[in-house]
């Protein structure tokens, strides 16, 4: 079991990380594609000090030079669900799952409403995660909702898996998610598109639907000036946990949230 798990790698999880490397903690960092995020899509930072003119991209490839080197282990995915233990943190990224006695969560600015049906249907018919559950729906149809740089590498796992598949991306669309006690079909604008399971692949999941029970605050997660939030062992740093949403700030919280761990941990 690692002693802490922090989801993203942007300016506030690799600050946590690097500083909890430096406390000689055992850190796992989950990492997305920062081909999602809105930093990388930045062409050039003027207002974060020592570094005008930066690029976002070439910004966040200089932070996961410094997260290789500092000691933390490094997995490439993205997190779809988290469950509080009794003594510890279960973390969930397709297949697999990791466990932790903390986790810091620095996701970013998680943008986008969910579409109506679906965390009524959350279970039901409508995942996250195509690597977990396509086995479940082999010569069913399914609908994969795009979002994510990698969906159409998803979409063929669902296709090799028997899957019967449509994708869509949602941008510019009016998805509405219908069915009663399951799933039974995604419209799509004037479309209805009978499936047995909508795959909604975010570049994220929402903090309060990865972690059911987490409190928000205007959209963000609630959080102490320790960073601590409402359950147990759970910081949260960065845009996630509110405005402004900056850099400095992002490193700020990932510095704050790494030493309120370091200190939980050697308290307990």
């Amino acid at each position: 079991m690692n002693d802490v798990i922090i989801i993203g790698a942007g300016p506030a999880g690799a600050a946590a990380a690097l500083t909890l490397c430096a406390h000689g903690r055992s850190v796992l960092v989950i990492a997305g594609e920062h081909r999602d995020s809105g930093l990388f899509k930045a062409k050039r930072i003027d207002n974060y000090p020592g570094m005008p003119g930066v690029s976002g991209a070439e910004l966040l490839s200089l932070i996961d030079a410094q997260l290789a080197a500092c000691g933390a282990q490094i997995v490439r995915g993205v997190a779809v669900s988290a469950a509080k233990l009794k003594s510890s943190l279960m973390v969930s990224v397709g297949a697999d799952a990791y466990s932790a006695r903390a986790l810091i969560l620095a996701v970013g600015a998680v943008r986008g409403a969910a579409f109506p049906g679906e965390e009524q249907l959350l279970g039901r018919g409508v995942s996250y995660c195509a690597v977990c559950d396509g086995a479940f729906y082999k010569g069913k149809r399914v609908v994969v909702l795009a979002m994510r740089s990698n969906a159409e590498d998803e979409a063929e796992t669902l296709r090799r898996l028997g899957c019967l598949v449509t994708v869509v991306e949602p941008k510019g669309k009016s998805i509405k998610l219908e069915g009663e006690s399951r799933l039974r079909a995604v419209q799509v604008d004037d479309d209805t598109l009978e499936a047995e399971c909508a795959f909604i692949l975010r570049p994220a999941v929402a903090p309060d639907s990865l972690l059911p029970g987490l409190a928000l605050a205007d959209g963000a997660i609630q959080t102490d000036r320790a960073c601590r939030t409402n359950i147990d062992a759970v910081y949260a740093a960065g845009d996630c946990a509110g405005k402004p949403l900056q850099i400095a700030k992002a490193v700020g919280d990932g510095l704050i949230a790494a030493f309120s761990v370091n200190d939980a941990l050697s308290s307990s």
